[in-house]
């Protein structure tokens, strides 16, 4: 049975850990205010610069591109994965690599299997977890998240179209997670390459006249398409981060509180039976003396 200063010790511990919770829990929120606010805001770019390529798309032979060209056959494949770069956020990097494992072993599992299948990891949870276990890693980003930068979704956008315009990829997947809310994290997969622009009905009968080719605006608009996706869903990943982060920590300060409660009650009555005990110690004493 633990004596009252174990128990106090470990009251004492739980308070520190507490107050550390507590105080990570506000930087969350903090930092999950800016995420928030630079995900939306690159959401109506990237959603407009997909209409319009899906407009332009419309209007041309897209097999005179090939990024938005889809192979007859897919043997190889290429999965961007984007997890966190630190823990202490639930189970949002582990729900993203289950994801990826999902993607790997169940959507490519033949092609994984003739080794096929390559990764590039963004964060660096996902990163550790798959160089462990050898997998086939193209590149691998830590630290990223830390200062979030265009640049790293500009090089990732590179790597991934190089690869894919040599023929070393057929297919380019990336498993991210998507900001919903913040008690609502969306686990999503979208294939980035080869592009397969949404053609509606409206974009369709659109008649706008492009200067110079529709041909020759494809031919830029089809790398800035990519680079800004893979921005948006770091963004989006980013946010998400910390909306994980602040309920993990907001659930672990409200558990320490209830362990608090529960050992200040073991305390009390550990503090009872001791002090019950000292005086039956000292009227036990008292009748000897006096008999």
């Amino acid at each position: 049975m633990p004596t009252l200063k174990d128990i106090r010790v470990r009251i004492k511990g739980v308070k520190s850990t507490q107050q550390v919770t507590k105080a990570m829990k506000m930087v969350a929120a903090a930092k999950l205010r800016r995420a928030q606010e630079r995900a939306v805001m690159a959401r109506p770019y990237a959603k407009k610069l997909k209409e319009m390529l899906a407009s332009l798309s419309a209007k041309v032979d897209t097999s005179l591109n090939p990024m938005l060209s889809a192979r007859p056959e897919v043997n190889r494949v290429l999965v961007i994965l984007v997890t966190a770069d630190r823990g202490l956020c639930g189970a949002f990097n582990t729900n993203a690599i289950k994801l990826a494992h999902k993607i790997i072993h169940e959507d490519y599992a033949a092609i994984h299997s003739k080794g096929g299948v390559s990764l590039i990891c963004a964060g660096s949870r996902g990163f550790d977890f798959y160089r462990k276990r050898e997998y086939k890693i193209v590149k691998g980003y830590t630290a990223v998240f830390q200062h979030l930068d265009f640049s790293t979704a500009k090089e990732i956008a590179d790597i991934a179209s190089g690869m894919y315009l040599r023929g070393e990829v057929d297919r380019v997947v990336v498993a991210y997670n998507e900001f919903k809310s913040v008690l609502a994290p969306n686990l999503r997969e979208e294939v980035i390459l080869p592009i397969a622009p949404e053609i509606s009905g409206k974009e369709s009968s659109s008649d706008y006249i492009y200067e110079p080719s529709p041909a020759a605006i494809i031919d830029v608009l089809v790398p800035k398409h990519l680079n800004t996706q893979i921005w948006r869903m770091m963004l989006e990943s980013n946010a998400a981060e910390q909306a994980a982060r602040m309920s993990a920590m907001d659930s672990a300060t409200e558990n320490a509180k209830e362990l608090m409660r529960t050992l200040n009650i073991s305390y009390n009555r550990a503090r009872q039976a001791a002090i019950t005990t000292e005086l039956s110690e000292i009227v036990s004493g008292a009748d000897a003396l006096t008999n």
